[in-house]
């Protein structure tokens, strides 16, 4: 399934969105409509049989592509879930660029069909998930586009605590990328990529410093799971997503109208979803980045 995305409002503003369509020019949402498993139809959500688990990949919404700073996200409280940059205290929001990083250092985005439930207690971290969808970082050597759907194989899993909270980050490839073929678990990246690793934790640890807050933390003493642990974390957050398209748990403020799932209450026709978008403001001129974005932080 491939998929298209269309801009609206103004991009560098608050106003600036992009939803998702189909191939054939259906709007979806990328949260509640795309699936988890690469390789699946959209009414289908399961895994593929007969596949191993080192087989499998999973469909990545990219956010935000390698070295750039805004902040962008899949919007979760919005109808069908465009991707908009966060604001903060009524400012855009976009990462510091903390020495030697330059804005984000791997695609980052998040697996759909997946919701780390604030009202679970993870056995590990003994925290409650932060009510997003699971964090990836796509570690391939092509950048990417804000909106672009790729297929991913997942290498390890990072726990981190953000304010209290269960903020889980897959380490993943692009299943299209010339070293798909060579890494296949956490330590192959440790091995082949001296140095990016312990790069990612400083980034995750470092990251929010210059906006005043303090560093994050992790479990496991900031060390990397594996590939099968990671995977089971993905399996577990795309149940605690079907109970909240299913209306099976609490969902505060998350908007879950969506196209196609099976049992879903939030199922909207393709008319509905279209108001959606007509109701969003035309497309226009992009706004001029604030200069200030491009500042060292040495910390």
């Amino acid at each position: 399934m491939h998929y298209q995305t269309e801009e609206r409002g103004q991009p560098n503003s608050p106003n600036y969105r992009i939803y998702f369509k189909t191939s054939e020019g259906k709007y979806i949402s990328p949260f509640h409509d795309i699936p988890l498993f690469a390789g699946k139809d959209q009414d289908n959500d399961g895994p593929p049989k007969k596949l191993k688990k080192s087989e499998l990949q999973f469909n990545m919404v990219v956010e935000v592509p390698r070295w750039s700073n805004a902040k962008m996200e899949i919007a979760t409280k919005e109808p069908l879930n465009p991707i908009k940059q966060d604001v903060k205290k009524g400012k855009l929001r976009y990462v510091a660029n903390v020495f030697p990083h330059k804005g984000y250092i791997w695609n980052y985005g998040a697996l759909p069909q997946t919701w780390e439930d604030p009202n679970h207690t993870d056995k590990d971290t003994k925290c409650c998930g932060d009510n997003d969808p699971i964090d990836v970082c796509d570690i391939g050597t092509l950048v990417c586009s804000p909106g672009q759907v790729i297929q991913v194989k997942v290498l390890g899993i990072l726990a981190m605590i953000d304010e209290g909270e269960t903020d889980w980050k897959v380490i993943a490839i692009n299943a299209e990328d010339p070293d798909a073929q060579i890494l296949n678990s956490i330590e192959d990246v440790r091995k082949s990529r001296p140095g990016h690793l312990e790069a990612t934790v400083d980034w995750f640890k470092k990251y929010k410093v210059p906006d005043g807050k303090p560093e994050n933390e992790f479990a496991f003493d900031g060390q990397f799971k594996d590939k099968d642990f990671a995977v089971e974390i993905i399996k577990s957050t795309h149940e605690h997503w079907r109970a909240l398209v299913q209306k099976r748990t609490k969902s505060g403020d998350i908007e879950c109208k969506n196209l196609s799932v099976c049992e879903s209450p939030f199922k909207c026709s393709a008319e509905e979803a279209g108001d959606v978008i007509q109701s969003a403001p035309a497309f226009g001129n992009a706004l001029p980045v604030p200069p200030e974005v491009d500042k060292w932080h040495f910390l």
